[in-house]
């Protein structure tokens, strides 16, 4: 039986769900283009780069611009993006996350957070949670995005455990295969039918607790 040491934690949709303000924030610019952007449209974006998103939205608009153009309008969608996030509290900590945080916390077991947003820190201090992680690998500290194991791995050594010896929450297909790139364990967040090769599925943190970190 594997005796876990770590856990590392995605952000978006595993601790807080800020896919909302992603989404308002492209519709204001499809808007601004002169089209809509629907909720449907906006499922093509999960999991994908803020450039490539971007390039898809534009392609649903069926616009060609040209790469200086393309650049003012993904930072002004972050611009719109984090003046929403700036506005996030505590309350927004998904049901269950915080308690099996301090489980960990009171078992010695560390704490990361392995998220490609650059965005990461200004949100786990809106919501009061900065305190709660060991390490922090964000967009920021990162090249390779999941399923490259990148962050995870960066994770683990920030932490000095091997990745063996961790465990991490996902709610997306590409995160549980960077986890299994990286050689750990992994729990998905979600349906299952969503999300294959993880060591089980769950809907949410509010049945979780430290038992359940037990791998054969």
């Amino acid at each position: 039986m594997t005796q876990i040491k770590a856990c590392l934690f995605d952000l978006d949709g595993v601790v807080v769900d800020t896919a909302k303000y992603h989404f308002i924030a492209w519709k204001e610019l499809a808007n601004e283009l002169g089209f809509d952007f629907t909720e449907a449209d906006n499922e093509r974006l999960k999991g994908v780069s803020r450039v490539r998103s971007l390039e898809i939205l534009l392609e649903i608009g069926g616009i060609e611009l040209d790469e200086e153009r393309k650049e003012q309008l993904a930072a002004q969608k972050n611009e719109n993006y984090v003046s929403y996030i700036r506005k996030m509290k505590p309350d927004e900590i998904l049901p269950g996350v915080e308690d099996f945080l301090n489980q960990l916390r009171k078992n010695g077991i560390l704490i990361a957070l392995g998220s490609a947003s650059k965005n990461a820190p200004l949100i786990l201090k809106q919501i009061g949670l900065t305190h709660m992680f060991d390490a922090i690998i964000d967009g920021n500290s990162v090249s390779k995005a999941k399923p490259d194991p990148e962050v995870f791995l960066k994770g683990a050594e920030a932490l000095n455990v091997k990745p063996t010896d961790c465990v991490v929450f996902e709610d997306a297909q590409a995160g549980i295969e960077a986890a299994r790139n990286a050689g750990m364990h992994v729990i998905g967040i979600g349906h299952p039918d969503n999300l294959k090769n993880a060591d089980f599925v769950m809907p949410g943190f509010e049945d979780m607790n430290i038992d359940k970190l037990n791998f054969n």
